[in-house]
């Protein structure tokens, strides 16, 4: 059996998002206050992915001037539905407006639509179409109840207005006792259940991967009593993978079950130069709930896939990523280019 090496996209690629289409797999990253923003990747193998544009890419879409560092486009979501992609995000500390957006697009690679302006507090939204119609949208924000301390809120989404509806239900705000920094929530149906996946913990040592689930999409939600479901907080700042956490669940045509993730990988003690890099994990399903193995390798067995590597120019053998150590070095890693097919 084909092993593939973690990270599947190296460098600076935080809070992946999937979607499946068919055959083909897609996925965005965050880009905070760079431009242009919010990169779109292709993939038919879940492991090699090559980069078919930016969603942002005009400056008319969406008003970054005068964004700060690390402020800017917040974990975006990447979901499609009856021939539209839809991408919902956070501008975070815009001069000239902030706040939740949504943007379309029928073909991934663009163009994409300007930002549409979306209610709701907080940061981290997140689409969810169901099978009777109707689509929804989750979202983190603090509260005041201690520092750190957030929740999840959920409401309708109207795709034809492109807007939030209707009545706001908070569903979960956290798995253990005194959680904090619970976000990064997506939404999915499996066997009838509606299951909340969420990250709790903050984006470094302390981060993990939870999961509730419940019987309607407003809940009650039940959390998992083995969360969280993966995290490497146990490992030690010594582990050569850091951070693991704010994930996305996708499936395969043939019905296997894989995770994205962020994780870093630090060069010295909790030094990460390459940031928070996308990694992915198999993952099954036991008694309802997602099973991980707890961590994540930095090999593991191929998806059932054909392999799939994208070709730098026809006639061109597919490059290949250059296997190095766990330090700087590392840079080689994500200096390699995502190219275009044959």
């Amino acid at each position: 059996m084909s092993a593939f090496a973690n990270p599947v996209l190296p460098g600076c690629h935080p809070d992946p998002s999937v979607c499946r289409v068919g055959a083909d797999f897609y996925l965005v990253t965050s880009t905070f206050e760079w431009f242009p923003g919010l990169p779109v990747f292709h993939s038919r193998d879940l492991v090699h992915w090559r980069q078919i544009g930016h969603a942002l890419d005009r400056a008319g879409q969406l008003p970054l001037d005068g964004v700060p560092a690390s402020g800017g486009l917040y974990a975006p979501t990447l979901r499609h539905h009856d021939g539209t992609f839809y991408l919902v995000c956070t501008l975070v500390d815009g001069t000239r407006w902030s706040g939740h957006f949504v943007m379309t697009a029928s073909d991934p690679a663009g163009p994409w639509s300007d930002a549409h302006r979306l209610d709701g507090d907080g940061i981290d939204p997140s689409l969810f179409f169901d099978d009777d119609g109707r689509a929804w949208c989750t979202g983190t924000r603090p509260t005041d109840r201690y520092e750190g301390h957030t929740e999840i809120w959920l409401r309708e989404f109207d795709p034809s207005a492109l807007a939030l509806t209707g009545d706001e239900h908070v569903i979960w705000d956290g798995a253990v006792k005194g959680a904090i920094w619970s976000e990064g929530s997506h939404l999915y149906k499996i066997d009838d259940r509606y299951v909340l996946l969420t990250a709790e913990g903050g984006t470094a040592h302390d981060h993990a991967v939870t999961v509730a689930r419940a019987d309607a999409v407003t809940g009650p939600y039940e959390g998992n009593p083995r969360n969280p479901v993966l995290t490497h907080r146990n490992l030690g700042a010594g582990h050569p993978i850091v951070g693991a956490g704010h994930a996305d669940l996708v499936d395969t045509p043939d019905g296997e079950w894989w995770m994205v993730l962020l994780a870093m990988r630090p060069h010295h003690l909790d030094r990460c130069a390459l940031g928070r890099e996308t990694f992915l994990t198999p993952v099954t399903w036991e008694d309802g709930w997602p099973v991980t193995g707890g961590r994540v390798e930095p090999n593991h067995p191929s998806p059932s896939l054909p392999a799939h590597p994208w070709l730098s120019r026809p006639g061109l053998r597919p490059l290949r990523r250059a296997r190095t150590g766990p330090g700087l070095e590392h840079a080689a890693d994500a200096a390699r280019t995502l190219v275009e097919p044959d």
